[in-house]
């Protein structure tokens, strides 16, 4: 049912001994060197006859062959007849091959009922276990339908799936299983006389009688090669035999009422983000190192495994272009395959001697026939796969190939809704005249080229194939980049908005719809601040909180600054560059650069109170007051949250309520109040709460920790930053989550419970924190409440590190990490006052205690009174209070 069973036929229409056995050898998957073993011939026999060169073979040899490819009935007959120049007679010339002719002698019912399936073997199918169980249920339910449609791009594997199918449901039919291979201009009466012949009879009379309502499976495959007398045929069959079943395959499909259209889909591929240790789970990936064990001995090497994962995304999970490509590691690592051949997925091709790779389940319709005086010696064409893909997308009328063309733009998966939004015509962008995509999504899907994957909204995705080529067909029509323009903008409305929910009990689904668009976001935002930087502006204004809580903070600062600078933005609307500065402002802070952007900041804030906009003034505020802790000026930074708090109370903002709040409790910290911080974070807790926020509850939560900490309630200060480290996992912001479980560490570490915060530096290190500080700038905390509440993760595993050398009794130790911990660079500065605290305690070195000093003056820093009481000894000798 594939090119290796399509056999070709000698000049009188009879088909030859050399195409009869290449075709049987390749239908057993058989190399000729394994046909000759198994036979007991030589391989040079094997070779000779298929070349044509041995005109007369042996009986014997003839007899041997034909038991070694298991052949029974016609089969076999027509085989003997071949090697004894009779050749095998055709069911119609040049038409349609009964390649699948099931065996047996069928003018009996007593033969009928003996019948014997001689279908192709079926191949090990990969990743297919669901689409083998529902389409055997499907064909041997009593209700089931009687005709089933395989659909799908050539070389996803309808054809081997079908095989496999039928032989699974062969005991469900005992009159028999036959198949057919249409062939290229077959007409009417050829497809009928090739599907009564294999079926054993003449006349579709004598079929009606000889079948006599037993169960019967008629396999038609490559439809598409002659659809209207497939139709017919088809259509004729099924009312003249209630008991026949008819499963076809096809690049779409027959078009008769009661017909199930079955898409084959491509392989599933892992996604980026899937762990290297566990692809094999994958089908594609299975596939795929199942074909590269053909062609060499090693497995993929652990430094292969990200290639080998981006090569099977690449190529879509198509199972023809993971077996080419598979095929070319004869030669090349899997890293020089993607190097290679990633961008060149359309050019693979079959061999143009599909004898060198006799394994290989080559695409359907993509082999060659053809007729003529010597048809031993035909013509081999090599087929690329944009050929394939080619041939279904010319089976779509104009305008279904302009929809599909526009949907390329999408790398990733979409929504109806999208879809609808790429397809407004041009000429009527306000969207008056609605259009409905949905029957253009059900032709793409019928025809195997569009992947309907999930529960979501977003579940359609072009199959890679397929999007590369509409691609390669608008770029040459010239309309790429109109198209690329108007995938910018649809982006940009999605994400604006997707923006407001960024904020909210929505948060979490929010952030996971951008996570899905993230590819299309990319791009768009690259091609517009090229062609379109007013919609790129809009586009990345939108995206800070996001880039933020993914950790993509450095780039998005480039982008937000890169636009603005773009002298065609400068006339855009003062409030749109307003938030896209108070972008830079914040995510700067993320990156230890707020000292950079504490002007951008103001003037944000200067372009929000001039409009009157109370949202992005107290956005503004809260940013300006992160920077300005970052800078050491709390005073400022106070007044800002305070600032802060009145708007937002004036306004009745109950979230901004609880952001002052949030930022207020570490002021409160800072002048060693750890009772008002505690009041002030109770009231986080409650406005949180009441707006919905959950992730600024979590805040607090994590907030209060560090508070019982402080307070030397260290129990409650873990249990507390456990809480929040599992929320923060969920949520989705990283930064945060590090920082909270550098309290959790430090309070295990003051508990004396040494195991445990081992196992927190660990995970710290794991997490990108240096075992000793860094001399470069680091990234500081902050978060919506302003409160920035520590340093990076270097200064937070030496802090843990000197808590846990002190505990022991190691005072030198302590020291050196103490010591490691005040000189990091970005370290907040209530941290800088424990470090030096830490120090001072285990050195006894009152030149410590001036440097303590000027710290808590420069930073208005209290000392808390569990630190004062450390410290007692020391501070009488020197003859002075502390700070």
């Amino acid at each position: 049912m594939t090119p290796d069973h399509e056999w070709s036929r000698s000049p009188a229409g009879r088909t030859t001994l050399p195409e009869l056995l290449r075709g049987h050898r390749r239908a057993a998957g058989l190399t000729q060197a394994e046909l000759a073993s198994r036979a007991g011939v030589g391989v040079r026999t094997v070779r000779d006859l298929e070349r044509g060169r041995s005109n007369r073979p042996q009986r014997t040899t003839v007899e041997l062959l034909a038991g070694a490819l298991a052949l029974t009935g016609t089969s076999r007959a027509a085989f003997l007849a071949a090697a004894r120049g009779a050749g095998a007679e055709p069911a119609s010339p040049d038409a349609t091959s009964t390649a699948l002719a099931v065996g047996g002698n069928a003018t009996s019912a007593a033969a009928l009922a003996d019948r014997s399936v001689t279908l192709p073997p079926p191949v090990e199918l990969i990743g297919r276990e669901r689409d083998l169980t529902e389409l055997a249920e499907m064909l041997t339910a009593e209700r089931g339908p009687r005709l089933v449609s395989l659909v799908g791009l050539a070389g996803v594997g309808k054809t081997a799936l079908a095989t496999s199918v039928a032989h699974l449901v062969a005991a469900a039919h005992p009159a028999g299983v036959a198949g057919v291979l249409v062939g290229e201009g077959a007409d009417g009466p050829d497809v009928l006389a090739a599907s009564m012949s294999v079926l054993g009879v003449a006349r579709l009379s004598e079929l009606v009688a000889l079948l006599a309502g037993r169960p019967t499976l008629l396999v038609m495959d490559a439809v598409e090669r002659a659809p209207g007398p497939v139709a017919a045929t088809v259509h004729r069959l099924l009312g003249a035999l209630p008991s026949l079943r008819v499963l076809v395959t096809g690049r779409h499909p027959v078009g008769l009422p009661g017909e199930r259209v079955w898409p084959v889909a491509p392989l599933d591929v892992p996604p980026p983000e899937a762990e290297h240790s566990g692809l094999e789970s994958w089908p594609a990936v299975a596939l795929f190192t199942a074909r590269l064990a053909q062609v060499r001995r090693e497995p993929p090497t652990p430094a292969e495994l990200p290639a080998l994962a981006a090569l099977v995304r690449r190529l879509g999970g198509l199972p023809l272009a993971i077996e080419l490509m598979a095929a070319r590691g004869r030669l090349l690592d899997l890293t020089e395959l993607l190097d290679r051949y990633g961008d060149r997925v359309l050019d693979l091709a079959t061999p143009a001697d599909a004898s060198a790779h006799p394994a290989w389940d080559a695409p359907e319709a993509l082999g060659s026939r053809t007729s003529g005086p010597d048809t031993s010696a035909a013509v081999a064409v090599a087929v690329t796969l944009r050929d394939a893909v080619a041939f279904s997308y010319r089976l779509l009328a104009s305008d279904e190939q302009a929809a599909l063309r526009q949907l390329a733009v999408f790398g990733n998966r979409w929504s109806v809704e999208l879809a609808e939004e790429m397809l407004v015509d041009e000429a009527d962008r306000d969207g008056t005249v609605a259009i409905d995509p949905v029957p253009l999504l059900d032709r793409f899907v019928e025809l195997g080229l569009l992947s309907v994957r999930g529960t979501g909204s977003f579940r359609f995705r072009l199959l890679d194939a397929v999007r590369d080529y509409a691609v390669e067909q608008a770029a040459g029509g010239g309309e790429l980049t109109c198209i690329r323009r108007r995938h910018a903008e649809v982006i940009a409305r999605l994400v604006a908005r997707t923006a407001s929910d960024l904020i909210g009990p929505r948060l979490p689904d929010a952030v996971h719809r951008l996570d899905e668009m993230s590819s299309d976001i990319s791009s768009s935002l690259a091609h517009a601040a090229t062609d379109d930087p007013l919609t790129a502006l809009r586009l990345a204004a939108c995206l800070t909180r996001w880039w933020r809580f993914r950790g993509r903070d450095v780039v998005g600062r480039q982008w937000l600054r890169r636009l603005l600078a773009d002298p065609r933005t400068t006339d855009a609307d003062p409030l749109l560059r307003g938030w896209a500065a108070l972008g830079v402002a914040r995510l700067a802070a993320e990156h230890g650069a707020g000292a950079e952007e504490l002007s951008t900041a103001r003037a944000a804030l200067d372009t929000f109170r001039q409009a009157g906009d109370v949202t992005g003034e107290l956005e503004a505020r809260n940013v300006l007051g992160t920077l300005l802790i970052s800078v050491r000026r709390q005073d400022e930074a106070r007044e800002q949250a305070e600032a802060l708090l009145r708007l937002a109370a004036r306004n009745g903002r109950t979230r901004d309520l609880a952001v002052a709040q949030n930022s207020l409790a570490w002021h409160e910290i800072r002048a060693g109040d750890l009772a008002a911080a505690r009041r002030r974070l109770a009231a986080v807790d409650r406005l949180a709460a009441e707006s919905g926020e959950q992730r600024l509850r979590v805040l607090g939560w994590a907030n209060r920790a560090e508070v019982a900490r402080l307070e030397g309630w260290y129990a409650d200060a873990i249990d507390r930053g456990r809480r929040a480290i599992a929320a923060l996992s969920e949520l989705g912001d990283p930064g945060r989550r590090r920082r909270v479980l550098g309290t959790v560490g430090l309070a295990l570490a003051q508990d004396g419970r040494a195991a445990e915060a081992t196992a927190v530096l660990t995970e710290l290190r794991a997490g990108g924190g240096e075992a000793l500080p860094a001399r470069t700038v680091p990234r500081p905390r902050s978060d919506d409440s302003a409160l920035v509440w520590g340093g990076p993760e270097a200064g937070l595993c030496a802090l843990i590190e000197g808590n846990l050398a002190l505990h022991r009794g190691d005072r030198e130790l302590a020291a050196e990490w103490f010591a490691a911990a005040a000189d990091h660079a970005g370290q907040d500065r209530r941290d800088v006052v424990e470090a030096l605290v830490g120090l001072a305690a285990s050195t006894a070195d009152p030149s410590v205690l001036d440097r303590l000093d000027r710290v808590c003056v420069e930073s208005g820093i209290r000392l808390l009174p569990q630190e004062s009481g450390l410290l007692y000894a020391l501070i009488a000798a020197r003859g002075g209070p502390a700070q």
